[in-house]
């Protein structure tokens, strides 16, 4: 039986207070950072596990701090799902594989969009 003290918060609870927690911070929060800032403690590697989820779903997006990563809120769809496109290629081995069959199966009008983009942020 879960004492009073120790009663346990539904996942979806625990993350939409992570989740408010990082789009109250302007900048991006490691897992022990969050985990000071939570209603009541929670272990680490909870805090972790969760951070992890979020940035599976695409609601956070991670960058490489030393050994750990710091998390950050995406504010938009457009970011969320940027960051999710972006974290796929790094999995892969074989970006340039993986971009082409992207590309190659483009409708011609996202294609033409995809140059345009590239074109105006002189990536090509």
């Amino acid at each position: 039986m879960t004492s009073p003290s120790r009663q346990r918060r539904d996942r979806g609870g625990l993350e939409s207070e992570v989740l408010a927690i990082l789009a109250g911070t302007p900048g991006s929060l490691t897992p022990g950072e969050v985990a000071q800032r939570l209603a009541s403690p929670l272990a680490y590697t909870t805090v972790m596990t969760v951070l992890s989820r979020l940035h599976d779903k695409g609601a956070v997006s991670r960058v490489r701090t030393g050994r750990a990563y710091a998390y950050s809120y995406q504010r938009d769809e457009a970011a969320r799902r940027a960051a999710q496109m972006r974290d796929l290629l790094g999995e892969g081995q074989d970006r340039a594989r993986v971009l082409a069959q992207f590309v190659g199966e483009l409708s011609e009008q996202d294609e033409a969009l995809l140059q345009r983009l590239l074109r105006e942020s002189g990536g090509t």
